[in-house]
């Protein structure tokens, strides 16, 4: 029952964090062309980006082993 529940939820969640992710970076580009260089917020778009990136494979490798996620098996 839980499992059904999680599911649905872990896609939302690993959607959302996709989304931070891809939007953190399309700021840094945008910040890259404003400043020119002259401020540091590139930088720190960039690294939330990372931290974004960290979390979410965190979380994928939790929710795997709580059994919330499960591989797929792709076949060759």
């Amino acid at each position: 029952m839980v499992q059904r529940l999680t599911q649905p939820i872990m896609k939302i969640v690993v959607g959302i964090a996709f989304l931070l992710i891809v939007a953190s970076l399309g700021s840094a580009l945008v910040f890259l062309m404003r400043d020119k260089g002259r401020s540091n917020r590139t930088v720190q778009a960039l690294a939330l980006r990372v931290g974004f990136s960290v979390l979410l494979f965190v979380l994928i490798l939790i929710a795997n082993r709580l059994g919330w996620i499960h591989p797929t098996g792709i076949s060759y």
